[in-house]
């Protein structure tokens, strides 16, 4: 019987009331979609048309397992004295899970029939859900009938001739109506290479089923048995191997589960967080807004107070030097034109108004200027509940009012850091109240000036700035501190650096410690301190 022919396997049972088979995935391929048509069991236990996996696109892979494919155990002694070769490998992808199938010597077609998927193609062709079944032995009419015995399906001028025959006179026939409630109707399997013999034997050696022209070729003087006899045997293994899966596949079923939940949990978290960003950003986005507002409302409150002042000063002035024009052009008038007598008479008058005039104090700067700056980094307080930053600041730093502070600020130790405070104030003497300042300091040795001591400037944020160095060699040093290329006020100024002491004993007397008002501490020649325990001549360590 040719391939065409869909065999199946030889044996048939009812259906329990209720059960329904003949679902898209037992019978439709998933390539075309249509019903299965000779399908092939792919190693990953997919099933697919022969003719859909013709049209995959091979691909060829490297075999490193050696030349000799024979399994037999005797082969395989010999297989393992040969040199290792790669060996080209044709394969395809299987177009469900992607997994790559190794294509044997025959190609597709030598890949195992899916009989189980043949016969769910049958059983929903007679239920009517797929096309209509062809007689198997003229391949052209619908069928009526099914022969028991022969497991083959006759339509009605077949099933007449099958009935005429003296052989099949005998043969058990059945309505194709009464084959809807059985779960098989499957043919016999024949063998591939005596399609003319059934499938009923079993090699134990080759692991495969056999014929009985089988048996005597090929497989000759191999241990065999009827299929029903093993069949245990190897049903029970597979059991035994279905058993130990099955726990993997509820661990795997339990794990994708967790995911599941995991995700869904992760969905409803990210989307929580998100409307908390989305809460918190529009929150801050309105706190900067208004904080903008604010801000550009100071600025013009800023506008308005410079240019109102700008206005008082130009209108103070302009008055002042039209009185000033008066003044200088009627009195050069009166010098020019007026007799003594109208000279000596207006003089009184003249004399006391420009007098008047020269006494007027003015400023010929403007009383206002232009330095209005914004200060990025600036903190400005809570707005709507959030932290917001950007001041605007009309102040400038004053060089000549700014301060130096600090105890070393005239003296130092070497290889000792030495520190000093730079308080920055504007011109009516207040902190500034902010950073940003570009500060410059220098350390410079009176005898060395082409080598310079390395400073560190440290801006505290609130007008003031933290300044440190090392000198390296005892000596005089001069120290410049200057804001915009001015020095600040006590700058430049010098610094006696000492050299740096080793620990030595000294001796006071207890007048020392009277005179101090009980202080148990006195001053050594270096500049260190001496702790004394009580009156007394006590021998003590320098601390310098």
């Amino acid at each position: 019987m040719s391939e065409n022919r869909k065999p199946l396997m030889g044996f048939m049972g009812k259906l329990p009331s209720g059960t329904a088979l003949g679902n898209s995935g037992k019978t439709h391929c998933p390539l075309c979609m249509g019903l299965f048509k000779v399908p092939r069991l792919l190693p990953c236990l997919h099933t697919v048309c022969t003719t859909c996996l013709e049209q995959l696109e091979p691909f060829s892979v490297v075999d490193i397992r050696g030349g000799d494919s024979d399994t037999s155990s005797e082969g395989s002694i010999f297989q393992e004295l040969k040199p290792r070769s790669l060996q080209p490998q044709i394969g395809i992808l299987c177009p469900v899970c992607d997994a790559q199938v190794d294509l044997p010597m025959g190609g597709v077609k030598a890949l195992t029939i899916d009989h189980l998927a043949v016969n769910d193609v049958m059983l929903e062709s007679l239920r009517g859900e797929g096309q209509g079944l062809v007689c198997d032995l003229c391949n052209d009419r619908e069928v009526e009938k099914r022969c028991q015995t022969c497991k083959a399906n006759l339509c009605h001028f077949c099933c007449q001739a099958h009935r005429r025959q003296k052989k099949t006179t005998y043969h058990t026939m059945v309505d194709l109506k009464d084959l809807k409630a059985y779960s098989r109707i499957g043919k016999p399997i024949l063998c591939p290479a005596h399609p003319a013999e059934e499938l009923r034997l079993f090699c134990e050696l080759c692991d495969q089923p056999v014929c009985r022209d089988c048996v005597v070729g090929e497989h000759r003087e191999h241990p065999y048995d009827f299929t029903s006899n093993v069949i245990h045997k190897h049903g029970d293994s597979v059991r035994e191997l279905l058993k130990d899966t099955q726990p993997h596949v509820e661990a795997l079923e339990e794990a994708l589960a967790q995911i599941k939940g995991t995700n869904s949990a992760l969905q409803e978290r990210v989307e929580a967080v998100a409307a908390d960003v989305r809460t918190f950003s529009e929150g801050y986005i309105k706190a900067i807004e208004e904080h903008r507002d604010k801000l550009l409302k100071q600025l013009e409150d800023i506008r308005v107070q410079k240019e109102n002042s700008l206005q008082l000063q130009k209108a103070q002035l302009e008055q002042l030097l039209a009185d000033m024009r008066t003044g200088v052009e009627f009195t050069q008038h009166l010098l020019t034109s007026g007799s003594d007598l109208e000279i000596l008479i207006t003089k009184g008058v003249v004399v006391e108004r420009l007098t008047k005039l020269n006494q007027v104090e003015y400023s010929v700067h403007p009383g206002v200027n232009n330095k209005i700056c914004f200060f990025p980094q600036g903190k400005a307080g809570l707005c709507r509940g959030y932290e917001v930053y950007g001041t605007i600041n009309t102040k400038e730093v004053d060089p000549t009012k700014c301060v130096l502070q600090g105890e070393d600020l005239h003296r130092a130790r070497e290889k000792q850091p030495a520190t000093f405070t730079l308080l920055c104030k504007d011109a009516a003497g207040d902190s500034m109240g902010r950073g940003g300042d570009n500060i410059q300091v220098a350390v410079v040795p009176k005898d060395k000036k082409d080598s310079p001591v390395r400073t560190m400037v440290h801006d505290n944020k609130d007008g003031t700035y933290y300044i440190s160095y090392t000198p390296k060699e005892a000596g005089v040093y001069t120290v410049w501190v200057c804001i915009k290329e001015q020095h600040v006020q006590g700058s430049p100024f010098t610094v006696t650096v000492r050299k740096r002491h080793r620990p030595h004993p000294g001796v006071f007397h207890c007048c020392t410690l009277c005179s101090s008002g009980g202080q148990k501490t006195a001053h050594c020649a270096c500049g260190g301190t001496m702790p004394a325990e009580g009156p007394g001549k006590v021998r003590v360590i320098c601390r310098a």
